[in-house]
């Protein structure tokens, strides 16, 4: 009798290993200056890497990059790669785009940091105001440290103690996000690094597209804000089903909690981010990654009533240290990246050329997978692009979860790197640029059929 295959996401599970031992050893195989260097240098750094999840990409050792230009990369063997990943949004405009290394190499000739302000910082908040909407606006350097922020002004404002998030969430590495959802109630994420606080004292866990569930957490009294994502990423990605936003903003409003829209990744959703495609409308506006072209840049910002109530709150407390700030954001260089970036990169014209692209690369991806009948989807947000090794649509962070073939995805993600195409580490995104030609989407899609053949053959 036949050995009955044992599946995962429609695939034979001794095949996708036999294939995954190949494409690991074929990646090693045309990287020997890579692996002699990381041999040679590597081990001055924690775990070998000089951030831990460089450990995460799926290849069996982190690539060298030598050069990146536009939407390619260059290793230090010479192999040229065209890069879906961007730098997981971080250069989502491509590597290094001309306005803003201009603004870069001039800025450097006047200082790097001086922790005082210039013309241009007064030319950036006006371009921020003009790209996003009206706020009042702070500058940081990393999305998490302005989500961290934002959740600290919500708090001082409106007396209340927790944040309520979304089960399966992201916003960077800010602690108090860091809950989920077990049986339907919060839980600190299991797995997280020295913890010791209870992080259910600080937030509370709902599932996204369920109303009813926020309007549970708010009805407690205790929510100063929700926290979110307008489309769940950083996992599978979930859409929101239509009336979701709507309905945050009302039952924020109903019962006192201001509304945090945390752009990082949805940026990409079109100009103005998918606040402004979409017409929403939160107290706090966060965004970071490539608003400054790629320079370590996150901004946020109040609206002015909201703005108002934080400086007669910030008038009355105790003077010393506010938990706020860091040295070296709003730093001359990051004005510099920002009114270059907002002015000459983040334009309409781009966008639309990004959207094009990606809806090329959406359509082609499923074309393939209906084409080989693999139990699989795609989804496109603007220019960000995801396929999803289970059937779809995804309506929460509980599906996302069980959606998450880790196997698979390493699989396909060294298989396509070995075809020249990169995409991201943690999930499987793909982001189209301004500088993305149809050539590389079309590898990218000619790749992921070439794989595909083998795996549903």
């Amino acid at each position: 009798m036949a050995r009955k295959p044992v599946l995962i996401a429609g695939i034979d599970k001794s095949k996708l290993k036999s294939i995954a031992k190949r494409e690991a050893e074929a990646f090693a195989a045309a990287r020997p200056k890579t692996k002699a260097a990381l041999d040679a240098g590597a081990g001055t750094y924690l775990d070998s890497v000089p951030m831990h999840w460089m450990k995460d990409w799926p290849m069996p050792f982190p690539m060298l990059v030598a050069k990146a230009e536009g939407a390619r990369l260059t290793d230090i063997d010479g192999h040229e790669v065209d890069d879906f990943c961007l730098g997981d949004t971080g250069s989502m405009f491509g590597h290094s785009p001309a306005p803003v290394a201009r603004a870069i190499r001039k800025q450097a000739r006047n200082g790097l940091t001086y922790m005082l302000p210039t013309e241009a910082a007064l030319e950036a908040g006006r371009l921020l105001t003009k790209r996003f909407g009206d706020f009042k606006w702070q500058i940081a350097t990393t999305a998490t440290d302005a989500n961290r922020f934002a959740i600290r002004v919500a708090r001082a404002v409106t007396g209340k103690p927790k944040i309520l998030v979304f089960n399966g969430c992201y916003h960077g590495t800010v602690d108090d996000a860091m809950v989920e959802l077990s049986n339907g109630q919060t839980i600190t994420r299991p797995g997280l690094t020295g913890q010791v606080t209870d992080l259910t004292t600080l937030a509370a866990c709902a599932e996204f597209n369920d109303l009813a569930s926020v309007e549970a957490a708010l009805k407690t009294g205790e929510i100063a804000a929700i926290l979110t994502e307008p489309v769940m990423t950083n996992s599978c990605m979930v859409l929101p089903d239509p009336g979701f936003h709507d309905g945050l903003r009302k039952l924020a409003t109903q019962y006192g909690a201001l509304l945090i829209i945390d752009e990082t990744h949805t940026i990409s959703s079109g100009l103005g981010g998918y606040t402004g495609v979409h017409g929403l409308n939160p107290d706090i506006f966060v965004v970071g990654k490539c608003v400054a072209g790629g320079m370590p840049t996150a901004v946020w910002g109040l609206r002015p009533k909201l703005a108002r109530d934080y400086i007669r709150y910030n008038a009355g407390r105790a003077s010393g240290h506010s938990g706020m700030g860091t040295t070296l954001s709003a730093n001359p260089m990051q004005f510099a990246c920002l009114t270059a970036n907002l002015v000459e990169v983040m334009t309409s014209k781009n966008y639309a050329r990004m959207e094009k692209g990606a809806e090329r690369l959406y359509s082609g991806l499923k074309r393939v997978i209906e084409a080989h009948g693999a139990p699989w989807h795609v989804v496109r947000v603007g220019a960000r692009v995801e396929f999803i090794c289970a059937p779809g649509a995804l309506k929460n962070g509980t599906e996302a979860g069980m959606a998450h073939m880790p196997e698979v995805e390493a699989t396909l993600h060294t298989s396509l790197l070995n075809r020249g195409c990169l995409i991201a580490p943690f999930h499987n995104m793909m982001l189209v640029s301004p500088a993305t030609k149809k050539r590389q989407i079309d590898r990218l899609i000619a790749a992921f059929d070439d794989i595909l053949t083998e795996l549903f053959a």
